[in-house]
Order: C-alpha cells, then sequence, then structure tokens
C-alpha cells in the first residue's frame, strides 16, 4: 500500500516521537487468531481494505488437534488451520503482517496503530489479541499430550479415562464436577495449596464422587507415545491420568486495552455488544478477548458477525437522502466504491 501523506507532528507516544501513517487501511486488525482472520476475511469480501497485525501465537496455534469445527478434520493443527485462513484472506486482498502493535491512539482520520518500524492508520480497529492461560508450576505434561485448556473441546477424548483437575478456586472444583459427565474417574489436585472455593461449593463437591489431592506433585511419566501417563506426589504415590485441565486463571493483553479505554468485565475481557462494538466508538473486539465461550467456532462467528458491522458503518452505498438532496444523484463514474486495490485482487482470483 502507498504511503499516505501527513501533517508534521511533534507529540510524543511512549517516548518516541510521533511520525507520519506510513500505512492506511479502511479497517485494521490486531491479532491473527481464528477470530481476527475471520473479521478479516469477510471485510476485505466486503470490499474494504483490510491489514491483520499479528505477533503471531495464541491459543488456537498451540492445538495439536482442532476439535469441534465443522468441516475441518481432527488431524488438523492450529496452525495449519491458521495457515489456512492467513492464504485465504490473502488471495481475497487482505494484507498480513507479522507485527506486535505497541499502541494504538486517536488521530484525526481514526486510529493510528505504533508498531515500532511501521506506523498504520485505520478508520476501524478490531481488537482479536485473545488471552493466555495462566500456567501452573511445573512438572507439567506437553499442552495437547495431557494438558488441556478448553474443557468443551477436550472432554470427549476422556471419556472412561482418569482425568485430574488442577486449581483451588471456583472454577477447578466445578470443572471437577463437570468431568463426571465423562468419567468415575475424575481427581481435583490442588498442589499443596488450600481450597478458595465457597463452603457451598465445598459441600456441592462433597456431594460427588470426586476425590481431592492436596499434595504436590514432584514429578510425571510419560506413555511411549508422548501422553501422560501419571503423577508422582510428594507423599511417595503415584497416580494414573490421562490428562486434564490447569483452571488457574486468564491473562489479558491489559495495556493496550487499558490505552484505549475499553470497559471490561470483573475478570477482564472486554465489554462488546452483540455486533463485537465496543464502548469506544470505531473499536470492536472479538473472539477470546469478549466473555463467552472461548471456541474456534465461537470467535469465527463473532469475526463475521463484527465484519458485517464493520462493512455498515462504512460502506458508501446506499447514499442517504440528506446528501443527495445536498449532493446530487450518484454520479455512474463514481461506482463501483471498492478500491481499486481490491478490484485488482478480485479480477486475480477469478482469473480475470
Amino acid at each position: 500500500m502507498e504511503p499516505t501523506e501527513g501533517d508534521e507532528a511533534s507529540d510524543r507516544l511512549d517516548g518516541r516521537e510521533e511520525r507520519d501513517v506510513d500505512e492506511r487501511y479502511e479497517v485494521a486488525v490486531v491479532g491473527g487468531g481464528p477470530a481476527g482472520l475471520s473479521t478479516a476475511l469477510y471485510t476485505t469480501r466486503l470490499g474494504h481494505d483490510t491489514v491483520v497485525l499479528d505477533r503471531g501465537g495464541g491459543r488456537a496455534a498451540m492445538m495439536l488437534e482442532t476439535h469441534n469445527v465443522i468441516g475441518v478434520p481432527e488431524g488438523t493443527s492450529g496452525n495449519e488451520l491458521l495457515a489456512t485462513a492467513r492464504e485465504q484472506i490473502q488471495a481475497y486482498g487482505a494484507d498480513y503482517h507479522r507485527k506486535y502493535v505497541e499502541s494504538i491512539e486517536r488521530d484525526d482520520d481514526g486510529f493510528r496503530l505504533e508498531t515500532g518500524n511501521v506506523t498504520y492508520g485505520a478508520d476501524r480497529v478490531v481488537i482479536a489479541v485473545g488471552f493466555s492461560d495462566e500456567r501452573p508450576e511445573p512438572p507439567l505434561p506437553r499442552t495437547g499430550r495431557g494438558l488441556h485448556y478448553c474443557l468443551h473441546c477436550d472432554a470427549y477424548m476422556f471419556v472412561d479415562e482418569p482425568v485430574y483437575v488442577m486449581g483451588t478456586g471456583e472454577a477447578a472444583a466445578q470443572v471437577a464436577m463437570v468431568m463426571l459427565n465423562f468419567t468415575d474417574e475424575v481427581d481435583l489436585l490442588t498442589r499443596g495449596d488450600d481450597p478458595e472455593w465457597s463452603e457451598e461449593t465445598d459441600r456441592q463437591l462433597e456431594a460427588h464422587p470426586v476425590e481431592v489431592i492436596r499434595e504436590e506433585i514432584v514429578g510425571l511419566e510419560k506413555r511411549e507415545d508422548g501422553w501422560l501417563a501419571g503423577f508422582e506426589f510428594e507423599d511417595g504415590t503415584f497416580r494414573e491420568y490421562r490428562g486434564g485441565f490447569p483452571m488457574y486463571g486468564s491473562n489479558y493483553r491489559n495495556e493496550l486495552l487499558d490505552q484505549l479505554g475499553l470497559d471490561r468485565t470483573d475478570d477482564g475481557a472486554v465489554v462488546v455488544d452483540e455486533h463485537g462494538r465496543t464502548s469506544v466508538g470505531g473499536v470492536y473486539a472479538v473472539g477470546d478477548v469478549t466473555p463467552g465461550h472461548n471456541q474456534v467456532p465461537v470467535a469465527m462467528g463473532e469475526g463475521a458477525n463484527a465484519g458485517i458491522a464493520i462493512h455498515k458503518e462504512l460502506r458508501t452505498y446506499p447514499k442517504p437522502l440528506s446528501e443527495i438532496e445536498r449532493d446530487g444523484p450518484v454520479d455512474e463514474r463514481e461506482v463501483p466504491a471498492v478500491s481499486d486495490r481490491l478490484r485488482e485482487a478480485a479480477a486475480a482470483f477469478f482469473g480475470k
């Protein structure tokens, strides 16, 4: 994309002198997971110049296998899923850059996003940075081979298998009881810490066949296929597990969310409406950074929903009657509204 002319700026941002915007788009998506890439797919195919700025990694990239996504085989890894999605959006005309967005601020034309070496401008910003799960202390099995973070994705693989849940809070206790829907062998591991769940939950837990193991883990064994075989505890006992779920909370990219002044829930998620709009005009949020189920299909749906909402805000036509009465009818030389860049991309996609 061609550099954009701008006025001289003397303000300072994070100790650096602000500079003119290097590249300008209608939509900038921060985050390259299923939610962000789905948003970019929709905004691009609906005719809006879109860039995805992705620092890499993320929960989806950690998936050794993809579960619960209709049409995607179980053997597809998260990295394979994301790589295919990136190829799709770029084929439609979106730009994708492996960039870490350091800051986002409003400017006269919308928003400016600083990445250290390139400054991007955008009319709309979509926050799709997700969160990172709080990892317990080792020893731990490999993620996806005995250490799992998505109950709704992975509970199915533990039908009739011995399972652990780690943690001391309400979520850990509840998940341990939920897993009784799938297996009759569930242990709740507090790892030497005192439980923090409520007295009511404690009574509820006592009425379910969940064994609370309070000793710390001092070692683990793996099967020949790399899966967890079980944990050794400080009292000398060894307990077999196929796998389990650590429940220690989530970490959000608070510095970026705070810069924008977005309203948050008590647990740190970004408050959005049914279309992904945040409390700040022009800023959307989708995926795991918002409240709700942390699922790939849910994230994709949120991205699609936000993309359509953004299109309705940005699209040029139909012109409202007030503008027609002021400026006259639309000249046929003014259509289509889609940029030359996206017209070229569409022509190339369809082999024209």
